[in-house]
């Protein structure tokens, strides 16, 4: 995910610095700081709440968007709190992300005031099962393995459309591998 939203914040004009974790991030910001930054509340060593916190520290103006592959309400009511300007639960694709910062310039929306509705079990399956789809690189099979159900059935559940999301195009799984 971290690669696809570098390209597509590339070809949107902006200057994309990515890293895989805290200690990491914390040495790219304090070289080359940015005014905006999306963090993952999950990552390797220290939470995102953590480079949040730092990240403020170094640089207050800068304005961060956390992403979280679970949505808790509480995650993202801690990660608002700490300074975030928004909270989103990924997969979350670059429109979403500068819509996110737009929504988060908003001054009639105080913190305080803001609502993170719980996903639908429905739409919290489908963001599961992708998220275990690029876990496994897209292989259909492996993936179909990991979740404990058989392929055609998750063929058919991808075949579907996402949740709440009609944007959301249907998969093409026509040269997929047979079992």
């Amino acid at each position: 995910m971290r690669d696809r939203l570098s390209i597509a914040f590339q070809q949107r004009g902006f200057r994309v610095e990515t890293a895989a974790n805290f200690d990491e991030a914390v040495d790219i910001f304090s070289r080359r700081p940015t005014d905006l930054a999306v963090l993952d509340l999950r990552m390797p060593g220290r939470s995102g709440l953590d480079l949040l916190a730092r990240l403020l520290q170094m640089r207050p103006q800068t304005r961060v968007i956390m992403l979280s592959g679970f949505g808790s309400i509480p995650a993202s009511i801690d990660a608002v709190r700490a300074g975030a300007v928004n909270f989103l639960s990924k997969p979350a694709d670059a429109d979403d992300i500068l819509g996110a910062f737009i929504r988060g310039d908003s001054p009639s929306m105080p913190h305080a005031a803001v609502e993170f509705p719980a996903p639908s079990l429905a739409r919290t399956e489908w963001e599961h099962i992708h998220r275990v789809l690029g876990d496994c690189g897209g292989n259909i099979s492996e993936a179909a393995r990991r979740l404990g159900i058989h392929r055609r059935s998750l063929q058919r559940k991808l075949r579907k459309r996402a949740p709440e999301d009609p944007a959301v195009p249907l998969v093409d799984d026509s040269d997929d591998e047979e079992e």
